[in-house]
């Protein structure tokens, strides 16, 4: 059942339930400009404000895990608050881009990849390695690439420190998507059908160009500078639904996150022009096969799988009436039915996991969004309820955000429960 109320041992967290609108401080819309969360977009990205309504009402005694890492908001909120926190993730993109969120930068390190980026914007272009990406020329057309192929051997081939390097690789990442011929005007990142759409940068000349990676830099450094302690905030990479297979795991008071929605968003459709960039995928099929290890992937080969995937018998999900939900989406799509079942069995295997990092009296605090297939509404939130209660979490409650797009069933909810004892 969705409460306005707050749990009563809960700290009081000021997330303005009460009035359920669209709220746009509360969607990743509130990230872009502000400082290190704003380094690389990522649309499903949770809002800023809510983690630090979260957060503030916790103390540097407490020590956070994020079981679903994405662009690093729980981390780098926590560590620029003075509070511990480790996250996960699968994906190694998500990891790097966590970390270098997350570290501390020196004066020498800012003013070395300044030199450096100066260096390899005063070298003539000289078209070097291109990433394997699919049609590649629909994303930059031929001398946009050649300038970036250019700009990234100097780069990557500079005897720097690894702080300096990431510094420009967060800046060749920020020109690189600027310069590429996407539109994100929805919710997911779409390729532009306008030859020059208003306000769009679209022109090849290098000095422009050149004028971009300026500018991106700065915006970096700036951030760079500000003081984020050093060693707060870690990412690791492994898989939320087995937690013992994740080294350098503690134990932990608090939990904030906000998991993949079940709302076939990929995560790695996208990321993968970063990801082919800085080579953590060299093919369409790596892609695939990645976010089919990943909780509600559906990108390339992870589609096709889920045609012969069947549900585990063992793993049941405890909400009553879960398998006429599947099977009514199932009515409409049978891969969409299954997409909705492995969802929920590998969450189940996610919470069963989360156990053994927790210490006892833990909170945790799940962002969630319901989902729509067809004429069916999944309520994401009370399944996640009934999965915590199910296995031994106390005190579950489910608030009421905000409205989250058009379809008047669509919101997003804050699922909260205690660790107890078994």
């Amino acid at each position: 059942m969705v409460t306005e109320l707050r749990l009563p041992l809960f700290p009081e967290v000021q997330t303005d339930s009460e009035q359920v609108g669209r709220k746009e401080h509360l969607t990743f819309k509130a990230n872009r400009g502000s400082s290190r969360h704003g380094w690389l977009r990522l649309t499903p990205a949770y809002s800023l404000r809510l983690v630090e309504d979260l957060v503030s009402v916790h103390s540097v005694k407490d020590i956070v895990l994020d079981p679903f890492c994405g662009t690093g908001t729980t981390a780098l909120v926590c560590a620029q608050a003075g509070i511990h926190c480790d996250t996960v993730d699968i994906n190694p993109f998500l990891v790097w881009l966590t970390n270098a969120k997350c570290a501390g930068y020196g004066e020498a390190d800012v003013h070395q990849a300044e030199e450096t980026l100066l260096f390899a914007l005063s070298q003539p272009v000289k078209s070097a390695w291109i990433p394997g990406i699919r049609d590649i020329e629909k994303w930059w057309d031929a001398e946009t690439l050649g300038v970036l192929s250019s700009m990234f051997a100097v780069i990557n081939g500079a005897s720097i420190s690894d702080s300096s390097r990431n510094l420009l690789y967060v800046t060749f990442c920020k020109v690189l998507i600027r310069v590429a011929a996407v539109s994100f005007g929805h919710q997911s990142m779409s390729f532009r059908k306008e030859e020059k759409p208003k306000g769009l940068f679209h022109t090849t000349k290098c000095d422009e160009l050149s004028s971009l990676f300026r500018k991106a830099f700065a915006e970096v450094a700036i951030s760079a500078r500000e003081l984020v302690p050093d060693g707060l905030g870690r990412a690791f990479q492994g898989d939320s639904r087995d937690f013992c297979s994740v080294p350098g795991l503690g134990k932990y008071t608090v939990v904030i996150t906000s998991p993949p929605y079940p709302n076939r968003i990929s995560y790695i459709r996208e990321l993968r022009p970063y990801m082919y960039w800085l080579g953590h995928l060299s093919s369409g099929r790596q892609a695939g096969e990645l976010d089919w290890e990943a909780i509600g992937g559906t990108w390339g080969c992870a589609t096709s799988n889920l045609t012969h995937w069947t549900p585990d018998p063992n793993i049941q999900v405890p909400f009553e009436g879960f398998l006429e939900v599947v099977n009514s989406i199932s009515a409409h799509s049978d891969v969409l039915g299954k997409y909705v079942h492995k969802y929920f069995q590998d969450m189940v295997l996610h919470v069963q996991s989360l156990r053994s990092v927790l210490v006892d009296g833990a909170y945790i605090y799940y962002v969630v969004g319901n989902s729509k297939f067809y004429d069916v509404v999944l309520e994401v939130e009370e399944i996640y309820a009934a999965i915590f209660r199910h296995n031994g979490f106390g005190q579950v409650e489910v608030e009421r955000l905000r409205k989250r797009s058009s379809k008047k069933e669509l919101y997003e909810f804050l699922v909260k429960a205690r660790a107890q004892r078994e």
